[in-house]
């Protein structure tokens, strides 16, 4: 007889700045969280000390939840003894897994700590899935430019989980594969010091330096919002379901998690013979999730349906940069800082709302709303018909600050007497069973019925993390409710004992010495930048052929591809090669910023584009 495949855990990932807010994010439902330690990390100012973590991993275990750490940028050959030393105090803390990209961390002197590997890695073949997953990474991220059809390449490629984005800002160029900020600016994306020079506006000229298009934000793509194609990426073999985020405030991630954690949910729950959520507890939100009411670029699936779009379709938000928020309606009519909008949705005093006023996106605040006219904070000159976002919705925003969402684990309780003893048995959904019980031989059959007065003191749970499910009441003897309330919170601190003890960390898988990587020649964009990453990669068959450009052995070739993107310029403004529209644009494009100018290449057979540095 067939053995039955064991279902699949599914996580829930979000990010957190700092403890707050991924204590936050554990309340309303992540089943995991990743932060910043106080160095190393990929978003310089999202750093944590180890204290707070430690804090942030005990809390998170109490749910069998858990909680990533990232050190996840290149490493110098100086920092390598450091590094050591901060995730042996990771382990120590309590860390679940660490997120890396620098493969000299696969040689170091540290604890068997999880490894993760970070969007850094840039996995987008079966070949790199196999090679990373050889080298003892237990849960591989995966480039947000891939579609369904790859991802389910890369599932059967590997046994380890495979980690997917749904949702937040996106780079335009593959993570990892961005060297445009250090060549200009002299700060690394791979340090953690990202200049975001994707969000500048710029012009598309052509080789004579003519304007094709003036001041537009060429290389800002719109926000990822996978909401609507959950379900299929776990199909494909997603396991673990990653926000973006790691700057973003408490609200955001409120509001992003418990909206994620609903749909979830769903799906787990009409797939229950597949799929099994990878913590426990349960979030009731007392507000309703809304992505559109979070900072937002406007939306897209990216690639994830199709990898070619000849006739294109939206990517960008070339005019501006900033949150868009909702459509909410059209102006009727406009007189100096009154303002009527058709429109069904009800606006508060303290709302922002934004239009766009040719190719400005502009904005004011409400001062006040009343019978249907809004008076904005300055004099307006906005014309029947154009259409206004709300890009701060200041009563949904009052409701996540003010929300009070927390997170429960269901107990089951017995309480009975045996030997002269009133015993309290609890099991909760963690698969915990504790039995605590105290000396009571003074007790005396009840009068009357005790059993209701007996459940309401066993559930006052109130300031725990848990709530009273089932509860049995195996005695009618009389109990004074001072002697059952101290049996129930010596019952609850042992079963938090219990939790402590018996909560497992993963460790870090064997890495194989025979496998052979996933090329025999690596270059700049690969990210090698000391000499235990380099030896690591001599070991499994390949040679660096080009070190990092940070570690600054070699002179910037002037071919260089500084940043490589399946995003294309060209296919965005509606003018692909292999379109019948090809020639409405010069063979040759260049974007051009102050005294920067930069060269569009456009690889059609890949369907790529990639940017070097004229001057």
């Amino acid at each position: 007889m067939a053995k039955p495949r064991a279902k699949r855990e599914i996580e829930l990932l979000a990010p957190a700045k700092d403890a707050a807010t991924a204590i936050d994010a554990i309340n309303y439902g992540a089943d995991a969280v990743y932060m910043g330690a106080r160095k190393f990390g990929a978003r310089a100012l999202a750093g944590n000390e180890v204290d707070d973590l430690a804090r942030v991993a005990d809390y998170a275990h109490k749910f069998n939840a858990k909680l990533y750490a990232t050190v996840n940028t290149i490493v110098y050959d100086h920092e390598l003894r450091d590094v050591e030393r901060l995730i042996t105090d990771l382990y120590n803390a309590g860390i679940d897994a660490l997120i890396v990209q620098d493969m000299s961390i696969l040689r170091l002197d540290i604890p068997p700590i999880a490894l993760h590997s970070s969007t850094q890695c840039d996995l987008r073949t079966p070949e790199k899935a196999r090679f990373l997953s050889s080298l003892g990474f237990s849960q591989l991220v995966m480039a947000r430019e891939l579609t369904l059809d790859e991802i389910n390449a890369i599932h059967a490629s590997t046994d380890a989980k495979l980690e997917a984005f749904i949702y937040g800002a996106l780079c335009v160029s593959y993570s990892g594969r961005c060297q445009l900020s250090y060549a200009t600016k002299g700060r690394s994306a791979n340090r953690g010091e990202c200049s975001q020079l994707c969000r500048m506006p710029y012009d598309l000229v052509d080789q004579y330096g003519n304007e094709l298009v003036k001041n537009r934000h060429l290389l800002s793509l719109r926000d990822l919002n996978q909401s609507g194609l959950l379900a299929d990426l776990m199909a494909v073999g997603v396991s673990s379901f990653k926000i973006e985020g790691r700057l973003k405030d408490s609200n955001y991630v409120r509001n992003a998690v418990a909206y994620f954690r609903k749909e979830i949910d769903s799906i787990i729950a009409a797939n229950s013979d597949k799929y099994v959520r990878s913590s426990c507890g349960t979030s009731v939100c007392d507000f309703v999730p809304a992505l559109e009411k979070s900072f937002n670029r406007s939306y897209t699936h990216y690639f994830l349906t199709e990898r070619n779009h000849p006739n294109g379709f939206k990517m960008t938000s070339l005019i501006t940069p900033k949150s868009l928020g909702e459509p909410i309606g059209s102006v009727m009519q406009c007189r100096g800082n009154r303002l009527t909008i058709d429109t069904a949705q009800s606006l508060s005093n303290g709302d922002g709302l934004s239009y766009f006023n040719g190719a400005e996106f502009s904005g004011f605040r409400v001062n006040k709303v009343e019978k249907g006219v809004v008076y904005a904070n300055a004099p307006l000159k906005l014309s029947p018909g154009t259409m206004i976002y709300r890009t701060y919705d200041k009563a949904h925003d009052d409701n996540v600050s003010k929300s009070k969402t927390e997170r429960k684990i269901q107990l089951s309780a017995v309480l009975r007497v045996a030997d002269n003893r009133l015993i309290l048995d609890l099991s909760d959904e963690r698969g915990n069973y504790i039995s605590k019980a105290i000396e009571a031989e003074t007790l005396e059959p009840a009068k009357s019925d005790q059993r209701a007065r007996q459940r309401d003191t066993l559930a006052k749970l109130g300031n725990t993390i848990y709530t009273l499910a089932e509860c049995d009441i195996c005695t009618n003897a009389f109990v004074p409710a001072s002697l059952l309330t101290q049996l129930r919170r010596d019952a609850v601190e042992l079963l938090d004992k219990t939790q402590n003890i018996s909560y497992r960390r993963e460790m870090r898988k064997a890495e194989d010495k025979t496998s052979l990587c996933f090329t025999q020649a690596l270059v700049s964009a690969d990210n090698v930048a000391n000499h235990v990453a380099e030896q690591l990669y001599a070991d499994h068959g390949a040679k660096v052929k080009e070190y990092a450009i940070e570690v600054g052995k070699g002179k910037l070739k002037s071919d260089q591809p500084l940043m490589q993107t399946r995003y294309c310029i060209r296919r965005e403004l509606g003018a692909c090669k292999k379109s019948s529209n090809a020639k409405s644009l010069p063979d040759k494009i260049f974007l051009r910023t102050g005294k920067t100018l930069l060269a569009v290449n456009c690889d059609c057979s890949k369907c790529e584009m990639t940017i070097t540095l004229v001057k």
